[in-house]
């Protein structure tokens, strides 16, 4: 899965760290969803793109035609 979580997360002046404070989940977790190796559930979705301050899960993670 595509994401636009590092460019978000840059637009705020946020670290990696903060982000993953702010959701409630390890700094390995954000590089992982940054480098599209992991899906996140839907809460953390919401939750991430909540702390984004983003309105709509897809603006910041896009599904890739399978």
């Amino acid at each position: 899965m595509k994401t636009e979580i590092k460019k978000f997360r840059k637009e705020l002046k946020m670290t990696q760290e903060e982000l993953a404070e702010a959701v409630d989940v390890t700094r390995q977790t954000i590089i992982a969803l940054e480098q599209g190796r992991y899906n996140p559930s839907l809460i953390l979705a919401y939750n991430v793109t909540k702390a984004l301050k983003r309105k709509n899960i897809e603006e910041v993670f896009i599904l890739e035609e399978i």
